[in-house]
């Protein structure tokens, strides 16, 4: 029986071609700025996300943080939406290691903060507040169901902050989902923010890795944060060396990703006891509700032992990703076995 695995687009295996790239990559000593391969892929990551220089990061999450430490001081305050992963899903290392406040504005169902709600979460200057510094927006929003943030709304929002004086930082983890959904380059969706990071270790497929993106002084910053995070690698060449396959080669195809989750979508929805909590797919997650009627632990027991692995996102709510290791066929195959665990368990 083959395990369809749709917890996470982090799943993905390297591609034979990054394998291939790992091996034979130059290597140098990063903190040094030596390691050719590293300084490549910051070079074409700058250039996609239309800034001037970029910083090879391990992770989303330390990429967000950088970018938090390197725009903020200790006791300022950001905002940023209920539903974002910097607040949810990263441990709390804006507050515990940045000091910062954390003002949430609530998501609304396209994943965007409204922008007269960023605009009363502004403090005034008031010597008895945080001064507010920093605004973060996330394309694609996860937790909304992978939906896209539209280029003008990042243009409004963008320009509403820089008019207080905030500086902008999009976790855009997932921006070429976003580009490819839209059919647009993906500089079209970054090119009004301050900072940019995303991630090329879940659709694009490299083993680890993120690229944190900004202007050439910003990123001289950040690379200070990094190294006092342990972020600074040395030989990493081997890994980046993934990540420039990863871009060169794996963008376009997030496009299957995107048709495979509407096909698995359109399935859920087909389902006696399961509700589809987005009013539409945009990209590769899917966000679906269980009926409190069906038994959920048992629900997770006998999905798991068909074969199927899903996240739970709270006591009824689920999320399933797609990417390149599950195909049109491994759909198929899940919705027929998600579909006879529920007839398994449907309330007589």
């Amino acid at each position: 029986m083959k395990i369809i695995d749709l917890r996470s687009d982090t799943v993905t295996h390297p591609t034979d071609a990054m394998r291939q790239a790992m091996s034979a990559a130059e290597v140098g000593d990063d903190v040094f700025g030596e390691d050719p391969t590293v300084n490549r892929l910051e070079t074409m990551a700058a250039q996609k996300m239309g800034k001037e220089a970029a910083l090879f990061t391990v992770s989303g999450t330390m990429s967000n943080l950088v970018a938090v430490l390197t725009h903020t001081q200790h006791g300022n305050e950001i905002i940023l939406g209920t539903e974002a992963h910097i607040f949810l899903n990263e441990v709390g290392g804006a507050a515990a290691l940045g000091g910062v406040m954390v003002h949430t504005v609530p998501n609304d169902a396209a994943g965007r903060l409204p922008l007269a709600d960023i605009e009363n979460a502004v403090r005034d200057k008031n010597i008895h507040y945080p001064e507010t510094t920093l605004l973060c927006l996330e394309n694609t929003q996860n937790r909304c169901g992978g939906v896209v943030l539209a280029p003008d709304y990042t243009q409004h929002a963008a320009a509403l902050a820089h008019r207080h004086g905030l500086k902008v930082h999009l976790d855009g983890a997932r921006i070429f989902n976003a580009a490819v959904a839209l059919g647009i380059p993906a500089v079209e969706l970054t090119k009004e923010v301050d900072s940019v990071g995303f991630c090329l270790s879940k659709g694009l497929s490299a083993p680890v890795g993120s690229v944190l993106c900004g202007s050439r002084e910003f990123i001289e910053r950040a690379r200070k944060k990094r190294k006092m995070l342990g972020g600074g690698m040395r030989q990493a060449g081997i890994i980046a060396a993934a990540g420039i396959v990863a871009l060169e080669t794996m963008v376009d195809r997030l496009a299957e990703d995107h048709a495979n989750a509407r096909k698995l979508a359109a399935g859920l929805a087909q389902i006696p006891g399961i509700a589809l909590a987005q009013a539409k797919v945009d990209t590769n997650i899917v966000i679906f509700d269980l009926s409190p009627s069906f038994p959920v632990n048992q629900f997770i027991s006998k999905l798991n032992s068909s074969g199927v692995k899903i996240s739970r996102f709270g006591n009824y709510r689920f999320r399933a990703v797609t990417h390149r290791m599950v195909d049109t066929a491994d759909i198929d195959s899940a919705l027929d076995r998600m579909e006879k665990v529920c007839r398994e368990l449907r309330p007589v």
